[in-house]
C-alpha cells in the first residue's frame, strides 16, 4: 500500500482519518475492486490514470466522487491521477453537494453564478483546484480516450451501455441524496453520502501498491 505524509488541507486530512473502510462489506468490495485493479495496472505501466465519474445530471454523486477521488490520489501519493465528471445531460452542480464537500474541509469558491454555476474546489495549497460545473460526459472538458468510466447512478448505468473512448466501464452506484432535498435531513444526508463515497474511494486507493 502506498502511504505518505498528507499534503491535503488539515480539515480534509482529519476527515479522512475518521473514515471506517473496515465497515465495507465483502459484497461491496467486489463492486469496488475493478477500479482498484484498473488504477493498479496504470501505476505498474507508468501511465496516466484518467477516471470519469458519470451520473445522469452531473449534479451530485458524480461531483462528490470526482473530488474525493482526486483527494485520495493526493493522500496516497499516487501520481498522474486526473479525475473528471459528467452526465448524460448537463444541469447544475447542486449547492448542497458543494456544502457537503465544504463540511469535510474542501475550500470552495463560486467563480460564476447562473443556471450552471462554476465552482473552484481546492483540496491542497499547491494543487490546481478542481473546476466543478455540470457537463455531459462527452464534453470537451473531459477526456476522449484512455480513461475509466465509472457509472455512479443506476439510471446512467442503464442508459449508457457504451461510453465512447472508455478503456473500462465500471458501475459503482450510490443512492441519490436528492431524495432528501427540501427536508430537515437534507444536509445530514448529503454529508452521509459524501462520507460513504470518501470511505469507498479510500478503500480503492489504499489497495494500490507502488
Amino acid at each position: 500500500m502506498i502511504t505518505t505524509q498528507s499534503t491535503l488541507f488539515s480539515e480534509i486530512d482529519t476527515t479522512i482519518k475518521t473514515l471506517k473502510p473496515e465497515t465495507i462489506s465483502e459484497e461491496r468490495k467486489t463492486v469496488l475492486n475493478p477500479l482498484a485493479e484498473y488504477i493498479q495496472t496504470k501505476v505498474e505501466n507508468k501511465q496516466d490514470i484518467r477516471i470519469n465519474f458519470i451520473c445522469t445530471h452531473n449534479s451530485r454523486r458524480s461531483h462528490l466522487s470526482q473530488v474525493w477521488a482526486q483527494a485520495m490520489a493526493q493522500y496516497f501519493n499516487i501520481d498522474n491521477v486526473f479525475c473528471y465528471s459528467g452526465g448524460t445531460e448537463a444541469t447544475a452542480m447542486f449547492p448542497m453537494a458543494a456544502k457537503a464537500l465544504q463540511n469535510s474541509g474542501f475550500k470552495i469558491n463560486t467563480l460564476s453564478e447562473g443556471k450552471n454555476p462554476i465552482y473552484s474546489i481546492k483540496y491542497a495549497t499547491n494543487e490546481h483546484p478542481i473546476i466543478g460545473f455540470s457537463k455531459t460526459f462527452g464534453d470537451d472538458f473531459n477526456p476522449k480516450s484512455e480513461f475509466a468510466a465509472i457509472m455512479t447512478c443506476s439510471q446512467a448505468d442503464g442508459a449508457c451501455p457504451f461510453i465512447p473512448g472508455a478503456e473500462k466501464r465500471i458501475p459503482i452506484t450510490f443512492q441519490d441524496p436528492k431524495a432528501f432535498d427540501n427536508t430537515p435531513q437534507q444536509e445530514e444526508k448529503y454529508n452521509e453520502r459524501s462520507i460513504q463515497i470518501a470511505t469507498e474511494l479510500f478503500y480503492i486507493f489504499s489497495q494500490i501498491k507502488a
